[in-house]
C-alpha cells in the first residue's frame, strides 16, 4: 500500500521545537523528491521546505529559514522537518508530498499549534 503518514505534530509554545516525520511505505522512496507544505486555518496551503533525492538539495521558504531543517534517512523511508524557534505563525496542519515527475503522493497531516 502506498502511504505518506506524519507524525510529531503537537502543542508547542513560541520559541520551542518539534520534529515532524513522515514515514513512506509501498514505493521506492529514494526515488521521490519530497516536500513539506502546511495550511493554516483560512489560509493557502503553502510549500515549506523540499529536499531532492540528493540531501543537499534543499530549499525552504522565505518565512521558515534558519529555523527549520528538512533531511532525509533513505534508510528507514521517512523525511523529517526540525522546526526550531517556533512562532503563532507557524501553526497550521503541516503535510508531506513525494515527488517523482507527474506523480504526486500525499500524506494525511499533522496539526501543529504554537502558543504565544
Amino acid at each position: 500500500q502506498v502511504q505518506l503518514v506524519e507524525s510529531g505534530g503537537g502543542l508547542v509554545q513560541s520559541g520551542g521545537s518539534l520534529r515532524l516525520s513522515c514515514a513512506a511505505s509501498g514505493f521506492t522512496f529514494k526515488k521521490y523528491a519530497l516536500q513539506w507544505f502546511r495550511q493554516g486555518v483560512g489560509k493557502e496551503r503553502e510549500l515549506v521546505a523540499g529536499i531532492g533525492t540528493l540531501s543537499s538539495d534543499t530549499i525552504y521558504a522565505d518565512s521558515v529559514k534558519g529555523r527549520f531543517t528538512i533531511f532525509r534517512d533513505d534508510v528507514v523511508n521517512t523525511v523529517y522537518l526540525q522546526m526550531n524557534s517556533l512562532k503563532p505563525e507557524d501553526t497550521a496542519m503541516y503535510y508531506c508530498h513525494a515527488v517523482y515527475g507527474s506523480e504526486i503522493i500525499r500524506g494525511q497531516g499533522t496539526q501543529v499549534s504554537v502558543s504565544s
